[in-house]
């Protein structure tokens, strides 16, 4: 079965046998080649890591400027509507790669799913309403889409996922505020013990250090024009990227 997504997707190979897998999804306005990188230097001997890039559209948000975006974006509050249809075909997409992985040999409890701003809300809703039981999520930066359909939406198994949740203090773009109320909701669905929901004082939407130079970042709306160039993402910050790599290593320890 050809998986689109697989094409031309950025990956990094395991060194050893490959036994589980780290798919990440980069956020609005960005491809898969800078979170490639970034898990690179974080990088598991056993784990093979497969950043897709997101299809091109036009975003509402962004004055419907055409650009990498998993699905359309109306507004980046708990309130703003969403693009339902857009979501739901989106995870369809990701749960295609998982289970071409799963084809491939690697079990969907060895599967992690994660991803940064509008590719960790995809991360999370993929993996809570995926009918097979993966390992855990890696949520950076970002909030559960449609979460006014959660618990119920949720498939059975995604009870036992392990969640990892990181957010900027300082985050203009996706407040720190959403980010705890999606804690709580995930709470909600999945055993509340196996949520972790960690904060970073100085850090901005970029996952960068506010005192690095980077810069504030623009206000939530309306975004300014962004092309595949100039992605709203920067090197990850060295400590949300260790509190990644120790949970990745608990989760796929080497078989």
């Amino acid at each position: 079965m050809s998986v689109p997504l697989l094409t031309d997707a950025a990956t990094v190979s395991g060194a050893e046998r490959e036994t589980a897998a780290v798919i990440f999804l980069h956020g609005l306005g960005d491809t898969g080649h800078s979170w490639a990188d970034a898990l690179s230097t974080i990088r598991l001997p056993h784990v093979k890591y497969i950043c897709p890039h997101a299809p091109r559209i036009p975003v509402t948000l962004n004055m419907k400027m055409v650009m990498p975006s998993w699905f359309d974006l109306m507004g980046l509050s708990p309130d703003a509507p969403e693009d339902e249809a857009g979501i739901k075909k989106a995870a369809e997409n990701i749960k295609a790669l998982i289970e071409h992985e799963m084809k491939n040999g690697i079990p969907a409890n060895r599967i992690v799913l994660g991803g940064f701003s509008q590719g960790g809300a995809l991360s999370l809703y993929t993996a809570l309403t995926c009918p097979h039981p993966l390992a855990g999520i890696v949520a950076l930066s970002c909030w559960l889409p449609l979460h006014r359909a959660f618990p119920q939406a949720a498939n059975g198994s995604a009870k036992d996922l392990a969640i990892l949740q990181c957010h900027g203090e300082l985050d203009p773009m996706v407040p720190v505020r959403f980010g705890a109320l999606t804690a709580e909701k995930l709470r909600s669905v999945v055993t509340p013990a196996r949520v972790q929901f960690k904060t970073y004082p100085g850090v901005m939407h970029s996952s960068c250090p506010q005192v690095s130079g980077a810069g504030p970042l623009p206000t939530p709306t309306p975004l300014p024009p962004l092309s595949s160039q100039e992605p709203l993402t920067v090197p990850p910050y060295p400590q949300e990227m260790a509190a990644v790599k120790e949970f990745l290593e608990k989760l796929l320890p080497p078989v």
